[in-house]
């Protein structure tokens, strides 16, 4: 694992949070079957549709989504013990070094040979371990983010049902796929409300 993979956590989950949302269109249908007599006008089916078309900020939603702040902290603190773990080892690794080369030059031949046999095991063993970590967190990272998009998907897809919503769109300022929609169609606050509370009910 890499000092520059560790700290990068919370930026890398905001990131793929977001993408996750911005991939995450719900789609509610609940076409009845009307008689002739009562189809509305072409120009007035436009307008239905067009009022059941809503919007998410994604940006606001992984701001204050409790559940999304407690990952973050817990992936920060895997990554900073992590990184303690791997700085301690490598710090070890470094100090038997410089011992070796501070002796070498009143060692024997065999005891060189061996002394740095050793040493290039460990080196071997350290970068194995790095690796390791570094997989082992970003597995982690990803099964969290999963869990994120089904968490949101979940209740959007009810809360569509719900209201009658026809298509949910996300908006995030790094990845505007939106370029533009009117305030009276965001429902951020009603679903992040939603979200937060079932939320604390699960932490209780």
């Amino acid at each position: 694992m890499t000092k520059n993979k560790m700290n990068n956590a919370p930026a890398l989950i905001a990131k793929a949070g977001i993408c996750m949302l911005l991939a995450a269109a719900v789609v509610s249908c609940n076409n009845q079957g009307t008689s002739p007599a009562s189809t509305s006008s072409a120009g007035d089916s436009t307008q239905a549709t067009v009022e059941k078309i809503v919007y998410v900020n994604a940006d606001t939603l992984l701001e204050k989504y409790e559940y999304f702040k407690d990952i973050r902290v817990k992936l920060e603190d895997k990554a900073k013990k992590a990184q303690a773990d791997l700085q301690s080892r490598s710090n070890a690794f470094q100090r038997e070094v410089a011992d070796y080369q501070q002796k070498a030059p009143t060692m024997s031949a065999a005891d060189r040979q061996s002394t740095e046999e050793r040493l290039a095991r460990k080196q071997d063993e350290l970068a194995r371990h790095n690796q390791n970590a570094s997989a082992s967190f970003a597995q982690e990272e990803a099964s969290e983010n999963e869990k994120l998009y089904s968490r949101i998907t979940d209740y959007l897809k009810k809360h569509a049902k719900e209201k009658g919503y026809k298509l949910v769109l996300t908006y995030s300022a790094s990845n505007p796929a939106v370029l533009y929609a009117d305030e009276s169609l965001e429902i951020t606050n009603e679903v992040l409300t939603a979200l937060n509370a079932e939320y604390t009910k699960e932490k209780k």
